[in-house]
Parts: structure tokens; C-alpha cells; sequence
């Protein structure tokens, strides 16, 4: 009996011996602990007993099976199991149901491995940071994960793909298209190893030939121990950009992602997710990790939804959808899993946004401004008359204004489209009703820009930091004192102006986030105008609204010259009323916009020339202020003096420097002499973004365009145009990679502000687009905002759900109170 049994050990191995072992290791979660030493081991002891054996150690190269990930081993098995018993390898269903998806691979691997230590505590990911996550990250990779954003073991599970490489979509070498990605599979024909400076120094190359015989020459560039993991004659299928040498005629791929099969076997090809990254972090570490943190972290995720509603709308689990939106057998899986997240993101930040809008409407009582008169008599005063969009605007505006409940309103508009005069006319019927009207600016060069501008509207006759309103016949009230508080206004002056705010004298209050210090009293503030809104946080706004007791409460009425796409509007900004300002005052000349690469920027120098020679102005500006050894960009302080000695040494004394470090009365001396005409060529940083007016200039110079976002470019371009005369915008760069070379195109061709910020939102991402806080918070996937109906059914779910329990006390709502808690103090808080 005893001999019986241990007859089979003494045996070689056989296909249907081997097919049991890996059975085993299937069934035991992929943990490589079927075999004593593990797999690689035990097929390396064994390799010289059996033909399979050596088969099976061949197939599994170039990787080894230690080295895979739970989801390629559990593949790996699939297919060598069926391979030794003859069955048909299991496929992912084609069209899964929607509600109780089949299980893929991955989610089966980490059930199993969840079974086996089903007693043992779970930790939360969301509480988890990275670096005590214990997956493996290295402490100099820390930092690459902040840089991205990524601080927790939530946030990296969050991390999703944000596109995939098909490996079965695979075409002949002869399909292939030149300069954009494509996919192929064949077989390797040679394979060889370059090294120049050292070991990691180098390359491998290989020539492929598909089924049609056409060769494919691919380069791994710095991986030239690649050359020992691709046997010849081995199959695989590469995804990467497609090139053609010239020279030698030949069909290239360089750097492609590749994958290695049976090349006597029909190929089955799958996904494999492509994540946003940065310099230090590969695609194979991001993998790896976000693997490790599945199989560490899956278990904890939790439900927030109900399940009423999840069946509703036939949602699968969340556990589930991350498991699949990291690695999906096929797009129609991908698809459901990114439903599924994006509902949950857009959920929170609508259950957010629609509490938070209910608490303002009860936050206390506004004064009623009913001053239809002295909007009237503002307006008749003007030089200029009101478009449609802008009196359409400030009806809706004035509307508000005379109930007692809080106005709570979003003002966009595209740059030079007038939204200060709109605001100003509410200012001076909140002033005119005995209540203060307080507008706050992001920088000190806006908010004088601001003061100047109400200055030039009211015709004072004088241009200075303070003054009073004696003389306007629409304003019954008289001596109504109009006073600027930025952080750099000397002691007298703050004085004085603190003194007028708190005594009420000051009905109209311009300045920075000055005028959010304690030390400052607003005696009855009735109007808080915000603008650049999404450079304050909501702190900062609440504490602009806040009064001196605790039953009045401001209007308030947040500006943007930033266009935000209507998509973006419903969804972070959903909690203010929305009045659009969509076309500009006429009389505005066109801009010509142009991209110049390399030396072809001597052209935008020569249009600055023959301007200034006309007797118009120049802007210029560059991403840094001093140049540096690890950014190559143009700096503001060397850019000026290349153009004072070597550009336009004629001009030298009428070139301007202006950037954010300069002293604050050296600023306002740069920024006058330009508004006033006697500089003739502003250089300058992105203080000159929003706010800025120049009628006579007509030329923008943006350096190293590349460096900046396409609604940032947008602003820069929108401080010339501004007058009778057409003007012009030149996006240079050195070197512009492909990517950019895309987006500075759209600039380009695009001068709609709500066009680009929508083609921004689809590139980049609202995160990117707006700078939402990302880290420990819900995540906004641009695919999310670009799905009306998902917003729309989101938005009618957060009112229903809010209706029936206000407070989201009851049990079944406790996960929906966690998600948008966090997304009121993250993303909202941000984006406002």
C-alpha cells in the first residue's frame, strides 16, 4: 500500500501531474506556495525530467512567476492548465451582466486570497499613508507619489488608468499607421544587446515578422538586459507609437509595451492600464504597487451606497470596480467599473454641493437691496451701453438682490466680456441702500486694477487709492466713501481705511484677502463680490460673508474670468446660481494667435517692433523670475535685459520689468508707467493673468508657452484686444514635446474662452484645469464631467436623498455622509 502510493513521486513528471500542481496553486489565492521553494524553483529542479517541464519554464519567460502580478499569474495558470489537459482555457464573458458581473480574473484572485485570512483584520485604506502601506515603495518614490498627488493607499487605489494599451486589437505591420500608437503581434526573429556607458546603459533591439512575413524593427532604449527575456522564435504582440526610418526603410517602434505567448497558439490579447505618471515612477512600478495595494487593501473599501439604489441604477460594488478599472479582461468591463466610480465622485460632490447651498439659503437674513434707481442712473452715466448678456446678467443679479435670502450667484464671463461694470452697478445699489459693498481680489495688482477701474466708471476726475462720492446724481445718499486694503498699504492708510469700514463711512471696499484679518469689522456688509473665485478657498469666502452677529448674512456674488464648462459648473460650482456673460462688448478687434517653435520666435519680435513703431505696447511674459538650473524656462529678469542689450537696445529705457517678488511700490511704478504708455514693452510673470487693461496694447509675447495651462494662456491673451486696433498673441517654445505641441495648437485655433476650457477639461482633467486638491479626496475623472445624462441623474439623486433625510442621519445613508463630507471640505472648498 505504502509503495503504491509513493510509486507516482518517483515517476517523471507528467502533463496531467504538472496540470494538478498548478490547479493547486490556482485554488491556494496564487500565493506560490503550492510547491515547496516556490514555482520557479521547483520548475528550474525539474527541468531536465520532463519535456513539459522545460515547455512550461520557456512559456512563463521572460518574467518569472514571482515576479507577476496576482492578475498575470492567475492568467498564466488559466492558460498552461488548459494547455495540459486539453480543456479550453477560460475567457471573460462578453457581455457581462450589468447588475452581478462574472468575475475576472483578478477580482478571483483576491477573493481567494481574502478567504484565506477572512478573520484577520482589514486596514483602511483611506487612513492608511503610503508610506506606512507596506507595498513595497521605496522611500526616494515618496516623493513621486506626492508629486502626483498621492498620499495614501486610497488615493493610490484611486489612481486609475486613464487609458489602456489594447494588445488585441492587433494589426499587420503593413496597417500600421505612422506617428500614432498601434498594435501588432508575430514572432522574434533576432534579438540583440547594445551597451554603450556602462551596464543600465544602452539598448535591445529585435526584428519581428507577422503573420505576413513584414518585419517590424523595435528598440528598448536603456534595457539591454531585455535581450535575455525574448527567446527567438518566441510570440509576442507589442503596443507603442509607430515610426519609419528613413534610412534603412524600415517599419520601428521604440520603447513599446510587449507581451510574450505561445507562437504556435492562437493569441489572446488583453488590456493593460496606462497611468499617469511622473519622472522616478514607471508604468511597471505604478502596476506593481496599485497590485500590491488590491491585494493588501480591496477587502476594506467600502460601500457608501445603498443597495436600493445601487440595484436601481444597476451599479456593481465599488470593491469590485476598482478591481476591474485596474485591470479589465475587456473595455465593455472597464466601461461598467468607470460608471460605477464616476457615479460615487459625482454623488458626493452633488450631495455637497446641494447641502451646502440649503445651509446658505439659511445661513440668516441679507438686507433687501431694491435701488432700482441708482442701477438706472449708473448706467445711463456710462459712456458705453450694456450688452445683452451683460443686462441679462445683472437683472438676474438685481432679482436676488431684494430678497432676504442670500444671494449666492456664479458671474463668468470670457476675458474683456465686463463683468466689473455688472458687478459694480449691484455695489453701488448695495452702497446707495445704507449697506457696504466689499469686493476682494486674489493680488494686489488686480485689486488696484479693480479700484482704478470703479474710479474711471464713476468719472471721480481722480485716479488715487481712495475717495469719496460726492457728486452722482443717481446716488441719494452723499459722501459715500469708496476705500482700497491690500497687505502692503502703509500704517496711515490702513488706518484710515480699517477706521472707515468699521464706522460704515466706506460703502464701497476694495482689497486682497486683507480684507478677511480679524482686525477688520465690516459695520453692515450687504454685498461680498468675490473674483477669481477659484483662488480662494471657501474659508476664506465664508469668512468675507461672515457679519458681526449671527442672523444677517451677505449677498454674494463670485466672479471668473476663467470659463468653466457647464459640465465642471453643475457639479463643484453647484451649490451657486449661474449667470453667463457669452459675448463681449462691440468694438473689440480680433487676435491673431500663432504658434513658433525654435527660431521662428524672431517673427513675434519683429510684429512687437513694428507696433511700438506705430505707438502701441508690448506685453511679454515668462513662467519664471529668475532662471534655474532644473527648469528650462525663460526667466522675467533675463528676458528683460536680453531685450534691453540685444533685442531692442533703441528702446532700452522704455522696457518694464514687473513680477510678484518686487516691492510693492516698485510694482505699481512698472504697472503705471505701462497703463500710462511711457513704457512701451512690459516684461513680466503671470501677475498680469486676469485683471490687467491696456487698451493700447496689442501685441502678447507668451515665453515658454508650454509651461502653462490652456485656460492661463487663454487669460494672457485676453489683456490684449482690447481696443480698436487688431492685435496679436505669439505662443513660443524651445522645445515643445508632442503633447504640447497639441494643447499650444489648440490655443491656437480656438479663441471661444468656454470652447478651450472644455477641450482643457477633456485633455487634462478638472484637477489640472482648476487646481482642485486631489490628495485624501474624491477624485473628479475628467470622463466623469463629460457625461451630461450620468450629472443630471447624479444631481436628482443628491435632491431626493436630501428631501427624505437632510441631515443623512439615517443608517443607510451613513457611507453617503462620509463621501460628501469629504467632498464639501475637499473639492468644494478648493474649487471656491
Amino acid at each position: 500500500m505504502v509503495t503504491a502510493t509513493r510509486a507516482p513521486a518517483r515517476r517523471a513528471l507528467t502533463a496531467e501531474r504538472l496540470a494538478r500542481i498548478l490547479d493547486l496553486e490556482r485554488a491556494g489565492g496564487c500565493h506560490d506556495r503550492a510547491v515547496i521553494g516556490g514555482l520557479d524553483a521547483f520548475l528550474e529542479s525539474q527541468a531536465g525530467q520532463s519535456a513539459d517541464v522545460q515547455e512550461l519554464a520557456w512559456r512563463l519567460a521572460p518574467a518569472r512567476y514571482r515576479e507577476l502580478s496576482p492578475a498575470a499569474r492567475t492568467t498564466w495558470l488559466n492558460t498552461e492548465i488548459a494547455r495540459l489537459t486539453g480543456a479550453a482555457p477560460a475567457a471573460p464573458a462578453s457581455a457581462p451582466a450589468p447588475a452581478q458581473p462574472a468575475a475576472t480574473a483578478k477580482p478571483a484572485a483576491v477573493r481567494a486570497r481574502a478567504e484565506a485570512r477572512a478573520m484577520a483584520p482589514h486596514a483602511r485604506p483611506a487612513e492608511t499613508a503610503l508610506k506606512d502601506a507596506r507595498l513595497g515603495i521605496r522611500h526616494n518614490q515618496l516623493a513621486c507619489y506626492e508629486a502626483l498627488g498621492i498620499a495614501t493607499a486610497d488615493d493610490l487605489l484611486s489612481h486609475y488608468p486613464f487609458r489602456y494599451h489594447d494588445f488585441s486589437a492587433t494589426r499587420s505591420v503593413r496597417e500600421l499607421q505612422i506617428g500614432e500608437e498601434g498594435a501588432v503581434s508575430g514572432v522574434v526573429v533576432s534579438v540583440s544587446a547594445e551597451r554603450w556607458r556602462g551596464r543600465m546603459h544602452g539598448a535591445c533591439k529585435a526584428q519581428v515578422r507577422d503573420a505576413f512575413g513584414n518585419m517590424l524593427a523595435v528598440t528598448w532604449f536603456n534595457q539591454p538586459w531585455l535581450a535575455t527575456r525574448l527567446p527567438t522564435g518566441s510570440g509576442i504582440a507589442l503596443v507603442g507609437k509607430v515610426g519609419f526610418n528613413d534610412r534603412r526603410g524600415e517599419v520601428t517602434m521604440a520603447n513599446p509595451e510587449f507581451y510574450l505567448f505561445d507562437a504556435r497558439e492562437e493569441y489572446r490579447g488583453r488590456l493593460v492600464p496606462v497611468y499617469r505618471s511622473t519622472r522616478g515612477l514607471s508604468q511597471t512600478m505604478l502596476r506593481r504597487h496599485i497590485e500590491q495595494a488590491l491585494e493588501r487593501y480591496a477587502e476594506a473599501i467600502d460601500e457608501p451606497l445603498p443597495d436600493e439604489l445601487r440595484a436601481r441604477h444597476q451599479l456593481i460594488g465599488r470593491r469590485q470596480a476598482f478591481l476591474e478599472i485596474h485591470n479589465p479582461p475587456h473595455y465593455a468591463v472597464a466601461r461598467r467599473a468607470e460608471r460605477r466610480l464616476a457615479f460615487d465622485e459625482l454623488l458626493a460632490v452633488q450631495l455637497a454641493v446641494v447641502r451646502r447651498k440649503r445651509r446658505l439659503a439659511q445661513a440668516g437674513l441679507a438686507p433687501a437691496i431694491a435701488e432700482a434707481d441708482t442701477v438706472r442712473g449708473f448706467l445711463e452715466s456710462l459712456p458705453f451701453a450694456l450688452t445683452a448678456a451683460q443686462r441679462r446678467s445683472l437683472t438676474e443679479i438685481e432679482g436676488e438682490l431684494a430678497s432676504t435670502t442670500p444671494m449666492a450667484r456664479l458671474l463668468q464671463g470670457d476675458v474683456g466680456s465686463g463683468k466689473t461694470v455688472v458687478a459694480l452697478a449691484a455695489m453701488l445699489a448695495c452702497a446707495n441702500s445704507g449697506s457696504q459693498a466689499a469686493l476682494m481680489a486674489p493680488t494686489e495688482v488686480l485689486a488696484e486694477q479693480h479700484f482704478r477701474t470703479i474710479s474711471s466708471l464713476l468719472d471721480t476726475g481722480r485716479d488715487m487709492l481712495s475717495f469719496g462720492l460726492t457728486a452722482l446724481p443717481y446716488m441719494q445718499r452723499r459722501h459715500v466713501r469708496a476705500v482700497l486694503l491690500t497687505g502692503s498699504a502703509g500704517a496711515r492708510k490702513r488706518r484710515e481705511a480699517l477706521a472707515a469700514i468699521r464706522n460704515g463711512s466706506a460703502g464701497l471696499v476694495v482689497g486682497t484677502h486683507a480684507l478677511i484679518q480679524d482686525e477688520v469689522e465690516f459695520q453692515r456688509l450687504g454685498l461680498a463680490v468675490v473674483d477669481e473665485q477659484h483662488r480662494f478657498g471657501v474659508e476664506q469666502r465664508s469668512a468675507l460673508r461672515g457679519g458681526p452677529d449671527g442672523a444677517t448674512a451677505p449677498h454674494l456674488l463670485v466672479m471668473t474670468a476663467t470659463p468653466i464648462p457647464r459640465s465642471l459648473a453643475l457639479t463643484a460650482y453647484g451649490d451657486l446660481d449661474l449667470s453667463l456673460i457669452d459675448e463681449l462688448p462691440p468694438g473689440r478687434a480680433g487676435i491673431a494667435t500663432k504658434l513658433l517653435v525654435g527660431r521662428a520666435r524672431d517673427e513675434a519680435f519683429a510684429r512687437a517692433r513694428v507696433e511700438i513703431a506705430a505707438g502701441r505696447q508690448v506685453f511679454v511674459i515668462c513662467p519664471l523670475v529668475d532662471g534655474s538650473e532644473r527648469v528650462a524656462s525663460r526667466a522675467a529678469t533675463e528676458e528683460a535685459e536680453r531685450l534691453r542689450n540685444e533685442q531692442f537696445p533703441d528702446l532700452a529705457e522704455r522696457i518694464e520689468l514687473l513680477h510678484g517678488r518686487m516691492p510693492a511700490r516698485d510694482k505699481e511704478a512698472a504697472m503705471q508707467r505701462f497703463v500710462r504708455g511711457e513704457a512701451a514693452l512690459l516684461v513680466s510673470t503671470a501677475v498680469v493673468e486676469v485683471g490687467i487693461d491696456v487698451p493700447n496694447a496689442t501685441v502678447m509675447i507668451i515665453e515658454s508657452a508650454d509651461r502653462f495651462g490652456l485656460a492661463q494662456l487663454h487669460q494672457f491673451r485676453g489683456r490684449v484686444g482690447r481696443g480698436e486696433a487688431r492685435s496679436f498673441c505669439y505662443l513660443l517654445s524651445d522645445e515643445p514635446g508632442e503633447d504640447a505641441v497639441g494643447r499650444l495648437s489648440l490655443v491656437e485655433r480656438n479663441n471661444n474662452g468656454f470652447d478651450l476650457a472644455q477641450a482643457d477639461l477633456e485633455l487634462r482633467g478638472p484637477g489640472d484645469v482648476f487646481g482642485l486638491r486631489q490628495s485624501g479626496q474624491p477624485r473628479l475623472r475628467a470622463s466623469a464631467l463629460l457625461d451630461g445624462q450620468l450629472i443630471i441623474t447624479t444631481k436628482a439623486e443628491a435632491e431626493a436623498v436630501l428631501d427624505r433625510d437632510a441631515a443623512l442621519e439615517q443608517p443607510e445613508h451613513a457611507g453617503l455622509r462620509t463621501i460628501a463630507a469629504r467632498a464639501e471640505s475637499g473639492i468644494i472648498g478648493e474649487a471656491h
